[in-house]
């Protein structure tokens, strides 16, 4: 049997695109909620096997939503995590502009450590590691814009500085078909709404 890998990112809240989440629990919004409703219909025809998600809230209600359309429990995996950005985390990206360790990091995205965080690096390190350990079956992984990206970028064998070139959007799946110890970019940024 072959092993697919659908990484999706959780649906909108009200801090998307203004403020860095990070590892808050902040909650899915009424759009997050019909984004979830949209992934569980766009993924319910592909034999999702197991459904695995981010400890974070809003990735753990996004997973329940698919869960609850396709009778299949939700397992927690911190390895899926959003990225430990330590300090940055709460600020909006307003406040983050001209921050020198802000500039640092998106400059250097590969090696640069959030100060009080991890460096984008070990996210991806970690989420990889899981991915690559998924069994046989169609795993359904509810995680984090960037941490989906930097997965992409492992198997594409992009630089980290390159992950902005990859779209995903709240709500969206992207599969990967995983093949010995490389994938297949199978679709990209997948959505219904």
């Amino acid at each position: 049997m072959a092993r697919s890998i659908l990484l999706a990112r959780h649906g909108h809240h009200q801090e998307v695109g203004r403020i860095l989440s990070g590892r808050s629990d902040i909650s899915l919004d009424e759009q997050g909620h019909a984004e979830a409703a949209a992934l569980a219909r766009l993924v319910g025809s592909r034999g999702v096997t197991r459904i695995v998600t981010s400890p974070r809230a809003r990735t753990r209600e996004t997973a329940a939503v698919v869960a609850a359309a396709s009778h299949r429990p939700v397992v927690v995996e911190a390895a899926l995590d959003e990225v430990d950005f330590g300090d940055f985390t709460g600020r909006s990206f307003a406040a983050l502009d001209g921050d020198p360790d802000w500039e640092r990091w998106n400059a250097e995205r590969g090696t640069a450590r959030c100060p009080g965080g991890e460096t984008m690096g070990e996210a991806v390190a970690r989420a990889v590691a899981f991915v690559a350990g998924c069994g046989e079956g169609v795993t359904l992984c509810v995680s984090h814009c960037d941490v989906i990206r930097g997965v992409v970028a492992h198997y594409l064998g992009l630089p980290l500085a390159r992950i902005f070139s990859l779209g995903c959007d709240p709500g969206s799946v992207t599969t990967l078909a995983l093949e010995g110890e490389g994938a297949m970019v199978v679709a990209l940024n997948e959505r219904l709404v």
